[in-house]
């Protein structure tokens, strides 16, 4: 294998100091040589974490560094897609923190740029990584659940001073881009399947759209019933029931993936509770969960992977096309609750354009 990957990192805001600088400077394979923030605040303070690292102002010095292979963008939304098509004119395999753009032209000029580079253009769907929603997967591809019924999720974080450009829509805050964005990519990982129709209703309380409702229908006509708030309570939370049972998972608590029989529901509180607590001690996440940064390993397990791609030279998933086609669903739903009705998605296995929407009756 190649020697170590030597990574620049753009952007070293709220994500990067809470998690990027610890993982990266630690990863196998994997040489932390350059930063680049626009704040001279962050920048020193990025700098005396991972010492010996060339820290720039302008992004685009970095990229000007022949020995810079590799980058991971961490940057305000609204500037994902510029700073993404830079570094690949500049022929850098990227790490791209979700979302792949603001929007779906840009989000297209991205694609556009990355297209026969040859270089490796991950999104940061890292919850692909979380070993929960990988045995979700898992128990689903055996059946374990019988027929599928219907799904249900919730992921909401607690109210927080947002920065200014997360306030807005329009410099690509809210909580559709925040937060949906990862369970419509998980409900893609987990069934294999696109969404066709979105229904969706938003509501600004804190900042503009802080909260959402989804509805969606995938192509086999499974159901999909979604919140999502920027100003609740800190949870990330999946169900899904089927004819065999019911699965639930929640990303904060749980240490393993619980199913409950049907037959069993009403059984007492307190076998339940032991159930729980031996699934837990058996599971393969537990002590990944309580040593990982911020609890959550899938940081480090997605930016493994992407080294790991880089290193040698394979394909690697989520990639930027993974990225566009979650972008579209948000698309849809903004449509929707524009509109007040139902959206169609078509086109989105086509690898040129990504698909399009198309309002409906409801």
């Amino acid at each position: 294998m190649s020697p170590a990957v030597k990574i620049g990192l753009i952007g070293c805001g709220r994500i990067a100091q809470l998690v990027h600088l610890d993982v990266l400077r630690r990863l196998p394979g994997a040489e932390l040589v350059a930063l680049a923030d626009v704040d001279p605040r962050r920048r020193r303070e990025a700098s005396r974490r991972v010492p010996g690292t060339a820290a720039f102002a302008d992004y685009h010095e970095l990229l000007a560094r022949p020995e810079v292979e590799a980058v991971v963008i961490c940057l305000p939304h609204a500037l994902h897609a510029e700073a993404a098509i830079a570094a690949l004119q500049q022929g850098k395999h990227v790490y791209l923190e979700k979302p792949l753009a603001t929007n779906l032209d840009d989000a297209r000029r991205v694609l556009s740029a990355w297209r026969d580079t040859g270089v490796v253009g991950m999104i940061g769907f890292n919850y692909r990584f979380n070993a929960l929603y990988q045995t979700v997967k898992q128990y689903i591809q055996e059946g374990k659940l019988g027929e599928l019924v219907s799904v249900r999720s919730v992921f909401s974080a607690a109210p927080r001073a947002l920065p200014a450009w997360k306030q807005q829509r329009q410099s690509g805050g809210g909580a559709l881009l925040d937060l949906a964005l990862h369970h419509i990519d998980l409900v893609r990982f987990v069934f294999e399947q696109e969404v066709c129709e979105v229904f969706a209703q938003l509501r600004s309380q804190r900042s503009e759209d802080d909260s959402a409702v989804l509805h969606l229908r995938l192509v086999d006509g499974l159901l999909v019933q979604s919140f999502f708030s920027l100003s609740a309570i800190e949870e990330d939370r999946f169900e899904l029931y089927g004819t065999a049972g019911k699965l639930a998972v929640d990303r904060h608590r749980s240490f393993n993936v619980e199913i409950t029989d049907p037959a069993c529901a009403h059984r007492a509180r307190l076998g339940r509770l032991g159930r729980r607590m031996w699934a837990a001690l058996r599971g393969p996440y537990l002590w990944d969960k309580l040593l990982a940064p911020r609890r959550e390993p899938s940081y480090r397990a997605a930016l493994l992977q992407f080294v790991t791609a880089v290193r040698t030279n394979l394909a690697v998933r989520p990639n930027f096309q993974d990225g566009y086609r979650s972008l579209a669903v948000v698309a849809a739903a903004e449509q929707s609750a524009r509109t007040g009705r139902m959206v169609a998605l078509t086109g989105l296995g086509e690898e040129d354009s990504g698909g399009r929407a198309q309002t409906v009756r409801a």
